[in-house]
């Protein structure tokens, strides 16, 4: 059963911080493209932040560029992708998915096969 699940503390104030983990069981997940996806009221759902398989490219939204931190870590028997938000903004505010798919990863990519249920991330103001 392939699963990717998401947690985190979700309520922060504006400049704050929170980190995002996403574990990743069911397949080969370490040979994965994954990333971060959100989806705020009443908006389309983008594309946050992708790591490619092996960790050595990284790619973020221009929202985000220089605030938010993708990494993975690939073990024998769990594949854990962390997004690490800093400086967050009332903006930020929105459901967050975690992605997975065995393709590879490039600038701006949305057609991930894998998702996570989604966790909600506040930032007030």
């Amino acid at each position: 059963q392939v699963q990717l699940v998401e947690s985190g503390v979700g309520l922060v104030q504006a400049g704050g911080s929170l980190r995002l983990s996403c574990a990743a069981s069911g397949r080969t997940f370490s040979s994965y493209a994954m990333g971060w996806f959100r989806q705020a009221p009443g908006k389309e759902r983008e594309i946050v932040a992708s790591i490619s398989w092996n960790a050595l490219r990284t790619y973020y939204a221009d929202s985000v560029e220089g605030r938010f931190t993708i990494s993975r870590e690939n073990t024998r028997n769990k594949i854990t992708v962390t997004l690490q938000m800093n400086s967050l903004k009332p903006e930020d505010t929105a459901v967050y998915y975690c992605v997975a798919d065995p393709g590879s990863v490039y600038p701006g990519r949305l057609d991930y096969a894998f998702w996570g249920q989604g966790t909600q991330v506040t930032v007030s103001s």
